[in-house]
């Protein structure tokens, strides 16, 4: 059974290796210290983060249409963004509600294995969904696509920067 690490500055010491280099002993965190180490992360949630991916496709569709009174621009726009949320939604529910997620939850190994499983699905949809693209979206704007596409995947950028600035903010 692995323990938890110290990873503070406070808790290293230094302790002179075989080698005469300095070497970092990790002390073992209590069960307190780990409970309370846990509550000052910041959780995100996956559905709070497909959720968001969601509304600024949708936004994005809105706004092309709006800016070029087009509509094959707009649903090019709309269906590159459901090129990324529709099979992150996929993972989402693979990874956090599944049978399979629930059967392997306490494996550390199998939950990597599941997470590799459902990425591997995730790849697989939306490389489905773009090579089936010309035939789903009449008049496909390869361009609105793109940047629907993109726009969508920088989500997870924005989410990550959110939760940074939580953390540092709650010290």
């Amino acid at each position: 059974m692995s323990t938890m690490q110290r990873v503070d500055p406070e808790s290293q010491t230094q302790a002179e290796g075989a080698d005469g280099e300095q070497a970092i002993e990790f002390k073992p965190l209590t069960r307190e210290e780990a409970l309370q180490w846990r509550a000052r992360q910041p959780s995100l949630s996956l559905w709070r983060l497909v959720g968001l991916q969601l509304v600024v496709g949708l936004s994005a569709g809105a706004l092309a249409w709006l800016l070029t009174q087009s509509a094959s621009v707009a649903w090019s726009v709309l269906y590159g963004a459901a090129a990324v949320v529709l099979p992150s939604a996929l993972m989402a529910y693979g990874l956090t509600s599944s049978a399979l997620s629930r059967l392997l939850a306490g494996y550390a190994q199998a939950a990597f294995a599941g997470f590799l499983l459902w990425e591997g699905v995730k790849v697989l949809l939306v490389v489905a969904m773009l090579w089936s693209a010309p035939w789903v979206v009449p008049q496909l704007n390869w361009l609105g696509l793109l940047a629907g596409l993109v726009l969508v995947l920088k989500v997870y950028w924005f989410g990550f920067w959110i939760q940074t600035r939580r953390a540092n903010l709650n010290g």
